[in-house]
């Protein structure tokens, strides 16, 4: 094969290559010339926005043409509840696993830290101002928008969710007379699906932008400082995601390195964007092409994007309880069980917050008075290394959640799923099964790696 082939098919098929390589590009520009560098920020914001702004009208159009063409409603709260289980479930051990870690491996009491010498201040001070204002029922009362067209504008998940659910439920409820506002609303979001394919050809460029960002900005000294913290965060999310997600593979029937190796072109857009949500309307449909019912998929996918926090949980485990170490604070267990139950509690309402992992962190501290909230001063500096591992752990929770709740229903087709990892020829879906799709077609490989219509 020639280079110019190979160049060539890198940037039609193989989005994980391109995108790994502008990954390396970017880390590489931003250590060798960190002005450059952290110049680069408007690129990958840019290319999170393009996506972002899609994600509303996806959930919307998902959630409505899978609730509306199911079979009873009962079914649809069932696959909701189920879901639900598994989320706090996971995010529980997540914040369990986070404690454990530090308890043992205590990497914050080296620093022997003054809370009186430090002050909040710089881009601190907006997170803990934010905290200040929150209340542990906001996230209930802002689950209800001004309104309809609102929800989507905000760009809060919860909103569109329950937008959404109203709706599919209203039009079910007319029967056959609804029909035709389900068939427009799956040809609304089949074109919104068309325009994430193009968008999706920028992802090496959104990758690159967002890495030499981070790079040039923070630089390695700051890492160094505080790296045994971050390594040991980024092992833990490793281990984590192998271990505890590699159990939920299993009940599956299914093994957790050929789904991590199904998903790379979005574990890779994560790591390199940091931003988890970039990768939902890919996620989605490669979900539904592995097996997973697109009504489960549709529901399950954006309800966890609100409701699971795993790797913002492992974060607050560590984050906690490195500042009480570093301010030579011993908790004890019930102090430390009362902190979990809290951030069980604050980590529902981070859905659509930007900083979200810090403001939660801000506000329980403030709430609960165990631990002074001015030692976030002591790691906001290494937080964006943090946030990508958050992301990652977290987009491991969202591939298994749709695939476990298929599972407990009893309608994942394991088989395709095996045939799909093992890279064996399978037999297209029927375009109706596909998420956003509104007629007949036949299947292609997008650079994504997502199945899509032509």
């Amino acid at each position: 094969m020639s280079l110019r082939s190979l160049v060539r098919s890198a940037f039609t098929t193989k989005l994980y290559i391109t995108v790994l390589v502008a990954i390396v590009a970017g880390a590489a520009l931003g250590l060798a010339a960190p002005g450059v560098g952290a110049a680069m920020q408007p690129v990958g914001t840019g290319f999170i926005a393009l996506i972002q702004m899609l994600i509303a009208p996806v959930i919307f159009c998902t959630i409505v043409t899978g609730i509306a063409s199911a079979g009873e409603l009962a079914s649809v709260g069932r696959v909701g509840v189920k879901a639900l289980v598994y989320f706090e479930v996971v995010t529980t051990l997540a914040l369990i696993v986070g404690l454990v870690v530090m308890d043992v491996f205590r990497p914050g009491a080296a620093l022997h830290a003054d809370p009186g010498a430090l002050k909040i201040s710089g881009s601190a001070e907006q997170y803990v101002q934010q905290a200040e204002n929150t209340r542990w029922y906001d996230f209930l009362l802002d689950i209800i928008p001004d309104g309809v067209v609102s929800a989507f504008t905000d760009g809060n998940v919860l909103q569109v969710l329950l937008v959404s659910i109203l709706f599919a439920v209203a039009i079910k409820a007319m029967g056959s007379a609804g029909d035709p506002v389900v068939r427009g609303v799956a040809k609304i979001g089949d074109a919104t699906f068309g325009v994430i394919r193009l968008v999706m050809y920028l992802a090496p460029l959104g990758a690159f932008g967002a890495m030499a960002y981070t790079t040039g900005k923070f630089g390695l000294t700051t890492l160094v400082s505080l790296g045994s913290f971050v390594l040991l965060f980024w092992v833990s999310g490793i281990v984590f995601s192998l271990l505890v997600f590699g159990v939920v593979a299993r009940l599956c029937g299914l093994r957790i390195l050929k789904l991590y190796r199904y998903f790379t072109d979005e574990l890779l857009i994560t790591l390199g964007t940091s931003n988890y949500e970039v990768v939902m309307p890919a996620l989605m449909r490669k979900l539904t092409h592995l097996g997973a019912p697109k009504r489960i998929v549709g529901l399950v996918v954006p309800s966890g994007y609100a409701f699971n926090g795993d790797g913002v949980c492992l974060y607050l485990g560590f984050a906690s309880l490195f500042i009480a170490q570093a301010f030579d604070l011993e908790l004890s267990l019930w102090q430390q069980i009362g902190l979990l139950a809290v951030f069980l509690i604050t980590s529902k309402g981070s859905a659509g917050v930007a900083g979200a992992g810090f403001v939660i962190l801000a506000a329980t501290l403030s709430s609960t008075g165990v631990v002074p909230v001015v030692g976030i001063m002591l790691i906001i500096g290494v937080d964006r290394f943090m946030s990508t591992m958050r992301g990652l752990v977290s987009l491991s929770g969202q591939i298994m959640g749709s695939l476990i709740v298929a599972r407990w229903e009893q309608r994942l087709d394991v088989d395709r799923a095996r045939a799909v990892l093992n890279g064996d020829e399978v037999a297209e879906l029927p375009e109706s099964e596909m998420p956003g799709a509104a007629g007949a077609g036949h299947t292609t490989e997008t650079p994504t790696g997502a199945v899509t219509t032509t």
